[in-house]
């Protein structure tokens, strides 16, 4: 249960209005319905590290050996476009989201979380995380270490 300490209660989100993924729509809409994954259907493993940069890792240039990262590095995958936002839990949330760290609801870390809109520290519905997206598509999900994404 939260507290909230002075201030109004944040408004609900507005209604989403988008199609829904082919195994939602299909299972007539629900936000449960799961779809089995395909045979050879490929892991999804995502890393978020803190407070590292390019001269961190080998396949970049850095010190660290890293031989599985420079495989991949080497065969064309190299991910280089993401934009953090100095803050932990607005980085988590634009990255567990794909979207604005605003309209994740995370401008700020989740101890200066507000009843404003953008500021509340919790990921509305609207705003699915990747996670959310790959169990609608089979996949079994789980979050392991830091997490630093719920209001105090």
């Amino acid at each position: 249960m939260f507290r909230r300490v002075g201030g109004s209660p944040p408004e609900p989100s507005p209604a989403l209005r988008a199609t829904l993924p082919a195994p939602a729509a299909a299972a007539g809409g629900s936000s449960s319905a799961t779809a089995a994954t395909d045979a050879g259907a490929p892991n999804i493993v995502i890393i978020l590290i803190d407070d590292v940069g390019y001269g961190q890792f080998g396949t970049f240039g850095g010190q660290t050996p890293t031989p599985g990262l420079d495989r991949l590095a080497a065969e064309g995958l190299r991910y280089t476009r993401f934009h953090t936002t100095a803050l932990c839990s607005p980085t988590r949330a634009a990255l567990l989201t794909g979207r604005n760290h605003h309209s994740a609801a995370t401008g700020v870390i989740t101890e200066a979380a507000t009843g404003y809109d953008g500021y509340t520290g919790m990921i509305p519905r609207s705003a699915g995380t990747v996670a959310e997206v790959l169990r609608q598509y089979g996949y079994a999900t789980s979050w392991f270490g830091k997490n630093h994404n719920t209001p105090d």
